[in-house]
């Protein structure tokens, strides 16, 4: 395990080890405020040796932002509060941490105020909320560069911003509901523009050597066949804006991290985000996972592996190269302890992950 065990420098952080605890919903912060139940989780875990936690997705300071209840805000005092707390338990743990800063964009299903994306178009082709102005898009690039700028001064040790799932900056990634006419639509390099804007100032707002992650995907909520590159080349030219604008380590979302993104390489999409921009990379997707959850197309996981011990596989390409960090999720959910035990090579009594139970969990 001893790949997994070499520490990794992006900007000015030192992460210890290559394991990343990757950003799930939990749902678990009435009125928006992560209480003392959201800092015991994550400290749980930092305390277990992850070298880095990217937190569950929190609202940047925009009314549309918000689409699920009990997700914990990114602004107002007793949130801010919150996460003040949450980073000093993680920090005392001996961990590092970085918020996951979040718009939701089409997938909001409220009325008030409407979901607002590009193009006012939603995940399934059909009208959604409504197209945003210029007006919109300056003020959602202000409303993320002053999170990174809380996140950097509440201590925090990065930031990453949530650009996939059909979420607001994939939106305008994705040619399915970005149909504008102006300098945010057409061409990939043009639909990468406002996630380049909102890197951009995030890169101004904070210090140098602050890492930004970007977070990006193929798939969207309910659509898992959907692609925002259909080869190399395309997804270059999608990439190539946010890496010059500042973004530090690409994550990119998959749910086997084991697949080839495209015809022709066993590159998974973090391993081409990494050739393509040179920039570090993260990998997801159902790492420590020995079974299947979900069926059809929303199947998730494996069974015809090496069970849940099984991850030479996953070694093996990290010792390649193809990315640096690996992003563990549900396994962590359910074995607070995993990453301890994956650094010393005993993941024997692994518990398997009980999706009934996603919420809650300590």
């Amino acid at each position: 395990m001893s790949s997994l065990d070499e520490p990794f420098v992006v900007g000015d952080l030192t992460v210890p080890n290559r394991i990343v605890m990757a950003p799930m919903t939990r749902m678990q912060s009435p009125g928006g405020v992560p209480g003392e139940e959201v800092a015991e989780y994550y400290a749980r875990r930092a305390a277990h040796q992850v070298g880095l936690i990217i937190t569950e997705g929190t609202y940047v300071d925009r009314a549309a932002a918000r689409a699920y209840d009990h997700v914990p805000h990114f602004h107002g005092e007793q949130a801010l509060a919150g996460w003040a707390r949450v980073v000093r338990r993680v920090h005392e743990a001996g961990g590092r941490i970085i918020p996951q800063l979040w718009h939701t964009g089409v997938v909001r299903t409220g009325t008030e105020p409407p979901a607002e994306g590009p193009s006012g178009i939603g995940l399934d082709g059909a009208p959604a909320g409504r197209a945003m102005t210029q007006r919109d898009v300056d003020d959602t690039v202000a409303a993320f560069a002053e999170a990174a700028a809380t996140a950097e001064r509440l201590g925090f040790d990065g930031v990453e911003l949530h650009g996939a799932h059909g979420y607001l900056i994939d939106d305008f990634l994705w040619s399915g509901t970005n149909r504008r006419t102006d300098r945010y639509g057409g061409t990939p390099a043009s639909r990468a523009r406002f996630g380049a804007e909102i890197v951009r100032a995030v890169r101004a707002a904070v210090s140098p050597g602050f890492p930004v992650f970007f977070r990006f995907s193929q798939w969207k909520v309910g659509n898992y066949g959907a692609r925002i590159a259909e080869s190399p080349a395309e997804l270059e030219q999608l990439l190539t804006p946010l890496a010059e604008a500042g973004v530090d380590a690409f994550h990119g979302s998959t749910r086997r991290y084991w697949q080839p993104e495209f015809d022709g390489s066993d590159l998974n999409l973090s391993g081409w985000a990494r050739k393509l921009t040179g920039k570090a990379a993260v990998t997801v997707g159902s790492v420590g996972l020995d079974q299947q959850y979900g069926e059809g197309e929303f199947a998730q996981g494996y069974t015809s592996r090496a069970g849940v011990t099984g991850i030479d596989e996953l070694l093996a390409r990290l010792k390649r190269d193809e990315f640096d960090l690996v992003a563990v999720g549900r396994t962590l959910l359910a074995n607070p302890d995993w990453a301890a035990r994956a650094l010393r090579g005993d993941l024997s009594r692994t518990v398997p992950y009980d999706p009934a139970v996603l919420t809650g969990l300590a």
